[in-house]
């Protein structure tokens, strides 16, 4: 379960409301004796979006930490698949109109590791000093992009750009993405709701990230963008495998 000589990971996680909204709908999962880092960001309102992404986390973390990480893997995709058709249950209970949540897993064993996700919640990476996003969003501008309609940078101020293609709670059928790492001492990962990603730039990420303790590093990028006004909630978890 450990990485390279039997040294643990280390990491670190921090949530904030921000500026603007009066709930924090993000939740976060920062468990490195069971390799498993998750954020969730949560959508529908107050007791609707926070009341998601809690249930996301708890019931993650009490997944028993398989024999295989394909074992481990198979289980969380199972549970989240309950947690999907449970919120799609407990929104037709209280007759609202939406409740649901974006969630990005990372999972890891030796140096092994695998990622899941919905939404627009995302995992980067740190290699050699070049962050690259494991994670792809499924968003409307994102699929916009992917058209070559539209530029990043048109991303992030485009008036859709909160609108989610995929994430618990929204369809009948989840459709959950992977990707299958293999970690190298020295790597950094992040992982991140869009309160972040929609304030700072990735070459701030990327310099920020490259420092070594994950508290400092989850602090300073929080602070980034709380400066910038932190129109949503921002919540990062950053890992660190060690050399």
């Amino acid at each position: 379960m450990r990485p390279s000589a039997g040294k643990a990971f280390k990491s670190a996680s921090k949530s904030h409301v921000g500026m603007v909204r009066q709930v924090n709908e993000d939740a976060c999962l920062d468990l490195p004796e069971n390799g498993l880092w998750v954020v969730a960001d949560g959508m529908g309102g107050h007791a609707a979006g926070d009341y998601v992404s809690s249930l996301i986390v708890d019931s993650l973390r009490s997944i028993a930490v398989g024999r295989s990480l394909d074992e481990y893997v198979a289980a969380l995709q199972s549970d989240l698949l309950r947690v999907n058709a449970a919120v799609r249950e407990e929104t037709a209970n209280r007759g609202v109109t939406m409740m649901g949540s974006t969630v990005v897993v990372l999972a890891t064993r030796d140096l092994r590791g695998m990622c899941l996700w919905a939404g627009d919640s995302r995992l980067y990476r740190l290699r050699d000093g070049v962050l690259e996003g494991v994670s792809r969003d499924h968003s409307y501008v994102q699929d916009l992009q992917d058209s070559g309609l539209l530029s990043e940078a048109e991303a992030r101020v485009h008036p859709r750009a909160n609108i989610v293609t995929r994430a618990i709670g929204v369809e009948a059928q989840l459709n959950l993405a992977m990707a299958e790492l293999l970690l190298v001492p020295g790597d950094s990962y992040l992982l991140c709701s869009d309160g972040l990603t929609k304030t700072v730039e990735d070459d701030e990420i990327r310099e920020v990230l490259s420092h070594d303790e994950p508290g400092e590093i989850a602090s300073s990028l929080v602070s980034l963008g709380l400066m910038r006004g932190a129109p949503d909630n921002i919540t990062v978890v950053v890992v660190k495998v060690p050399s």
